[in-house]
């Protein structure tokens, strides 16, 4: 179900909201006919394609403890796909290989549900690369983690948490109830383990998403009010706040169809688009990669099966990143969604 409404948030903050979306049979035309490569390419004034590639972003599980509305990969406690050791090997090979892979982006699903996790944090870690983990926070009082949170600060590995509000109401209401005080005592955990420590080297980023058919408000103005809210009412604190636009796919996409605005939020996206983000676009410096070893250009297109136009399309018909340079990006209509308002990237806002 679609939040209508996010105190403090929601409530005369964000930029835009799909009722401003199609309002005329005309408008609704230019939308359905509006084509992400052309507005890509009036943006660059060449198609869009990639850039060198700094990221090996790999989804390394399916499974999750939380089945969230607006996961964008359908995750939950009863899926079981994930990674091999075969395709975990690989993926340190290809880190070896590559060099010019800085990161390694760790994402699922719950990634710390994966027998393979470990095992690709240490062996990043050890070729000297950054590694992140997409944690969902209440995955750290799951049987079997207890020492995940120690894990993590021992191999110095950034994290990347969902906490898309500062209230129980709203994070509830996506992610299910308890969620929200497991969340915060997951935070409490890291910080005292010495995360988001703006002198320190144990890097804690928190992820907002909205909770309905709308655009994220402005990420700096947020970040204010959530690093207010959280150290005044938890004594949390953390390195950054990342937006990121609700992607009109899979299950947010479900919903939107189920309540009638699928039309007007795709509308909201197209008449938002912001030719400033495109060049910031993460499918251009981004490799994404599925349980399964296929390549995609990010995560979005994964989970559509949208593969890469080139000519390797799993982990093991790749072998030089540079190889991928200037090939074109596969797109469809859901990339407008990273290129409304502000921009939208795993690494939050573009503009």
């Amino acid at each position: 179900m679609l939040l209508k409404d996010e105190p403090d948030i929601a409530a005369g903050s964000v930029g835009a909201a799909a009722d401003e979306g199609v309002t005329t049979a005309r408008e609704a035309a230019s939308v359905a006919d509006a084509n992400f490569d052309s507005y890509a390419r009036d943006a660059l004034g060449t198609g869009l394609v990639r850039g060198a590639a700094t990221t090996l972003q790999v989804n390394i599980t399916k499974r999750c403890n939380l089945a969230c509305h607006h996961c964008h990969v359908e995750s939950g406690p009863k899926r079981s796909e994930a990674v091999s050791e075969k395709i975990a090997n690989r993926v340190l090979e290809l880190l070896e290989r590559n060099p010019s892979l800085e990161v390694l982006d760790l994402t699922g699903g719950a990634p710390e549900l994966s027998g393979q996790f470990r095992r690709l944090v240490t062996g990043a870690r050890a070729l000297g690369r950054r590694v992140i983990d997409r944690c969902n926070l209440t995955i750290l009082y799951e049987p079997g983690q207890e020492d995940t949170a120690a894990f993590l600060a021992e191999n110095r590995v950034d994290v990347v948490a969902s906490l898309p509000c500062y209230t129980a109401e709203n994070v509830e209401a996506q992610r299910g109830r308890g969620v929200f005080d497991k969340s915060i005592e997951g935070l409490r955990w890291l910080v005292e383990l010495g995360y988001g420590d703006p002198g320190g080297d144990l890097v804690l980023d928190l992820v907002y998403n909205p909770g309905g058919a709308f655009l994220p408000p402005a990420q700096a103005e947020l970040e204010a009010t959530y690093r207010d809210r959280l150290a005044g009412n938890f004594g949390i604190r953390f390195n950054r706040l990342l937006t990121i636009t609700n992607m009109p796919i899979k299950r947010f996409a479900h919903d939107l169809e189920r309540e009638g605005r699928h039309g007007e939020y795709m509308s909201l996206l197209v008449n938002h688009f912001n030719p400033d983000t495109v060049a910031g676009l993460m499918c251009r410096e981004t490799i994404s990669v599925g349980h399964d070893g296929q390549l995609y250009d990010c995560d979005f297109n994964q989970q559509l099966e949208l593969g890469m136009t080139g000519p390797a399309s799993s982990i093991f018909d790749f072998h030089d990143a540079a190889a991928l340079t200037g090939q074109r990006v596969a797109t469809a209509a859901h990339c407008f969604g990273c290129t409304a308002g502000a921009g939208s990237s795993c690494g939050g806002a573009l503009d």
